[in-house]
């Protein structure tokens, strides 16, 4: 039902929290383009609407009575095999066909080690950016063990490791040491996995009292030093 309102819009008092009015994301595009992500898991009921968007280029809000005309240019993504789904019965063939027109395949990242480096490069700055800091450098050696690493996770494995790094390591240079933790064949090494996992949030917070701390002994305790790691720590 929430899926429906985003895509399609409501009308006021058509659910419990519909308070007013709501044109959906096809009216939104109207003229433009909508990109749906993992189409794939859309349930049947919404895939035989957003079908009806495509083949009439008209449709209804939730409660409505009203036909809406849309004019868009429809992206889907997902990372599910969509033949498969379809022999499942968890995906409808109309309307894999109909969006079937120009199809694009995205190769997992270990198909395309080529571009590791490039991706790698590209989060180190990114990261650094959102946090204020200087980029770290990626040594050859650094780019070279990515590469040997068979990325389940893809992309998204990627920039957590990434992310990963710039918080651990406290030199410039990332090398190959510091990529230890990586297994081989798509599994973590086991040192890296004895004890308990710690969420990102808390050992972002350790590793930033951690440095706090060296950073009050380098100022030997100076007034304004101590001022700043105290109201850091607190956090």
């Amino acid at each position: 039902e929430l899926i429906e309102s985003e895509l399609f819009g409501h009308m006021r008092g058509a659910f419990t929290g519909a308070v007013a009015d709501k044109p959906g994301r096809f009216e939104q595009a109207d003229g433009g383009t909508i990109f749906l992500d993992e189409i794939g898991d859309m349930s049947l009921k919404t895939q035989a609407k957003v079908l009806r968007v495509l083949q009439e280029q008209v449709m209804e809000r939730v409660g409505g009575t009203q036909r809406i005309k849309v004019d868009v240019r429809v992206l889907a993504a997902t990372n599910k095999e969509l033949p498969g789904e379809i022999r499942a019965g968890r995906f409808r063939e109309d309307l894999y066909f109909r969006l079937n027109v120009i199809p694009i395949f995205v190769p997992p990242l270990r198909e395309r080690q080529q571009d590791i480096p490039m991706l790698a490069e590209h989060f180190i700055a990114m990261l650094a950016a959102e946090d204020g800091k200087r980029p770290k450098r990626l040594a050859p050696e650094a780019a070279a063990r990515l590469q040997q690493y068979s990325w389940p996770g893809n992309v998204r494995e990627l920039r957590n490791v990434i992310e990963r790094l710039l918080i651990f390591v406290s030199g410039d240079t990332i090398t190959a040491q510091d990529l230890g933790f990586l297994g081989r064949d798509g599994v973590p090494e086991a040192a890296a996995m004895q004890g308990p996992v710690q969420p990102l949030s808390e050992a972002r917070d350790r590793f930033e009292k951690d440095y706090i701390l060296q950073t009050l002994a380098a100022q030997q305790g100076s007034g304004v030093a101590l001022d700043t790691g105290l109201r850091r720590a607190s956090k």
